[in-house]
Parts: C-alpha cells; structure tokens; sequence
C-alpha cells in the first residue's frame, strides 16, 4: 500500500468524519474508485483516532467539563453539568454499541458495504436532512438536552451503522427534528462521536493488536496525523460556516453522489 493511498484515505476521512456525508461510505468507496486494495482495519483505526484528536481539541472546554464530572457520576450523582453532560453522552451511546454487536454477530456488516446501499443512503438520508432542517424550528440549545433527547439521537446515531448514512449527519437530523438550533446540533453530535470512536475503536483494535504488522504501524500513525488536520479543518469550517449557511450543501453533494453511484451500481459494469 503506497504512501500516497495512505494520505488519501486519512484526508478523506478526516474531511468526512464530521461533516454530514458519511465517512465510512467515503472510505469504503475509496479502494473501490481507485482500484486499490482496501486499507484494511489498521488504517481505519488509525484515521479514526485521529479524527477523534480532532473533535476532542475543537470541543475541549466540554470534554473538560465531562472528564471533571465523570467522578460525581460514577458516585451516582449528577448534579453537575459535567456529570449531566457525561451522562448524556453515555446514553446516547449505547444504542449504536448495541446494534454494532447485532451487525457484527449476524455478518450483516460486510452485506451492507456495497454501492447500492451507501449510494441509497446517500440519498435517502440526504433528502431527510433537507426536509428537518428546512421545516423543523430552531428553539432548543444545548441547556434543552435531556434523557429523553439522548436515548433519540442515540437511535438516531445506531441508524448510521448503515454505510452512506452519516453519523453526523444522522444525529444532527434528528437534532433538527427534535427543534435543536443547527449550530447546537451539531456540537452534540460531534460531542456523542467521542464515546463512539472510541468504542469502535477499542473495538477494532483488538483485531489490529493481535495481527500487528509494524510496518504498517508506522503507516497508521503517518495516516493518523493527516487525519487529525484534516478533520479539526473540516470541522473548524463546518461550525463557522453554520453561523449563516444551513446544511444545503451538504445535502447537494449528498443527493448527487447518490445518484452516481446508484447509476454506477445499477447500469455499469
């Protein structure tokens, strides 16, 4: 595997993690468009982890303030904002822990990594996206999250196990839909990415432990690097950017790359 597909695959994840266009679907089509072979778990792992230095230095007054609550919660107490804060976040992650164990248990994963699927997803969820964030009111902020919104975007967030769904862009739809501000929405959004990289990722990593290449260690932490500049500049750019813009763009690229690769799907060859 080249340097270059390296850098390549770490961009293209760093760009995607966090912006409402699917990031698996991204890497999962890379080998796909490219002829390459497919990076494999050690790269993904590793573009994760970068990704998730990226959301964790962009958010860290909120990642402070969960870690400073994380010792009242584990006494039972959340009486904080840390403490209700992590709590949150602890919630909403367990459905897509959940669903991740049934995929993987039933092998649903590797059915769902083809063209149709991410390129359906793309579409469908695309076009969701548009209709929340075009017709639902912006009222609620970050002092509305509750159990009851946690437990929802956490389905929400499940859903986006789908390759072509979006994580992001699953749960800031249902932020939308439940009348969460654009700007709002996507914090807790990229606030609940934390939990769940780093489950996948401890997830996966057994796997890259126990079948560890050095080699290609050394490629992970070349690709982690570029990962971590590329999603802290992608998602710099996201929030400034919803200060006046919706996610109508998003929800374009969305719609066009669908339909591509539903027409490379269904009538190439």
């Amino acid at each position: 595997m080249s340097l270059f597909y390296i850098f390549l695959a770490a961009i293209v994840q760093g760009i995607t993690e966090f912006l409402p266009v699917s990031s698996s679907g991204h890497l999962i089509l890379l080998p796909k468009l490219t002829g390459s072979a497919d990076q494999g778990t050690t790269i993904d792992v590793a573009v994760h982890l970068g990704s998730l230095g990226a959301v964790i230095l962009y958010f860290w007054a909120d990642v402070k303030l969960c870690l400073q609550g994380v010792p009242r919660l584990l006494r039972g107490k959340i009486d904080t904002q840390g403490s209700k804060l992590a709590f949150l976040l602890i919630i909403a992650t367990i459905p897509v822990i959940l669903f991740g164990l049934v995929l993987q248990a039933t092998g649903l994963t590797a059915h769902l990594r083809s063209i149709e699927v991410i390129g359906w997803m793309m579409l469908v969820f695309g076009i969701i996206l548009y209709w929340f964030d075009q017709k639902a009111p912006q009222v609620k902020t970050q002092k509305d999250l509750n159990l009851k919104v946690a437990i929802i975007l956490g389905f929400w967030q499940a859903i986006a196990l789908i390759p072509g769904t979006s994580r992001s862009g699953s749960t800031i739809t249902g932020a939308r839909a439940l009348g969460f501000t654009r700007k709002a929405g996507a914090k807790f959004s990229m606030l609940m990415s934390i939990p769940t990289i780093i489950a996948s990722g401890t997830l996966l990593g057994f796997e890259v432990i126990v079948d560890a290449d050095w080699e290609m260690m050394k490629l992970a932490a070349v690709a982690a690097v570029f990962a971590f500049f590329a999603a802290l500049l992608a998602l710099s750019l996201m929030m400034k950017l919803l200060n006046s813009i919706s996610f109508t763009p998003y929800v374009i690229y969305r719609i066009l790359l669908g339909l591509i690769l539903l027409y490379i799907a269904y009538f190439t060859g």
